[in-house]
């Protein structure tokens, strides 16, 4: 399964006439809301694969895998994290031309990654609630609009309650936490909300309260 996994993006250079960037796709050593800890040498072996192919990954609009931007032409991990240089097509596709104006404003808030966790790549601690990534499978980076995921819509959120029955409390609270709130957040709306549908005795009544635990979710403000 695809991750994403977004942060704050600071920009090196921008250049004006030929919209390539350089900045960093990911940092290293820094706590997220997730409780994830990306480690260096996260990227080795993802990159090792990506250079055998003789491309690297795309760069991507909003994780759309329909709307490519232009291609990443540099990556490497550096003391601080994965250093990368890319290149927006400004001259042959819209978007790319508007994400480039909006990075030279400073008006995109980050950069993500879209992942997956290698076998074994992990190590929790669970005294600190903190999950070591010392392995990922780095399938893309996408310019992201904010620097935390954008919650799925009602559809997305109705897939999470009822894919294979109602999800555990657990399970409901993990979904909430993927798409960008806080513990405490999303502790407290599958408490208000999945813990109330679990009680209730009947699955046509159960169903008809979803939007009320997608109006919940929406008024909640989310972590980053």
């Amino acid at each position: 399964m695809i991750k994403e996994k977004a942060f704050p993006f600071e920009i090196k250079s921008v250049n004006d006439s030929t919209g390539v960037f350089t900045g960093y796709l990911s940092v290293f050593g820094n706590k997220d809301s997730y409780g994830d800890v990306v480690m260096p040498g996260a990227f080795a072996k993802s990159l090792a694969a990506w250079n055998e192919k003789g491309r690297l990954p795309p760069v991507l609009w909003q994780h759309r895998s329909g709307e490519p931007i232009g291609p990443f032409t540099k990556m490497s991990e550096d003391g601080a994290g994965l250093l990368v240089e890319g290149q927006l097509l400004i001259a042959d596709i819209a978007r790319a031309k508007e994400a480039h104006a909006l990075l030279k404003a400073k008006a995109i808030g980050g950069m993500s990654i879209g992942y997956e966790v290698a076998a074994g790549g992990e190590d929790f601690d669970a005294k600190t609630g903190t999950n070591y990534l010392k392995e990922l499978v780095l399938w893309e980076g996408s310019i992201v609009t904010f620097p935390a995921n954008d919650l799925a819509g009602v559809t997305d959120v109705k897939s999470a309650l009822f894919k294979n029955g109602l999800p555990k409390l657990k399970e409901f609270e993990n979904f909430l936490r993927e798409v960008g709130f806080s513990k405490t957040q999303a502790t407290a709306i599958a408490n208000h909300g999945l813990s109330y549908l679990l009680r209730s005795e009947s699955d046509e009544s159960a169903k008809s309260m979803v939007d009320d635990i997608v109006n919940l979710i929406k008024s909640t403000p989310r972590v980053g």
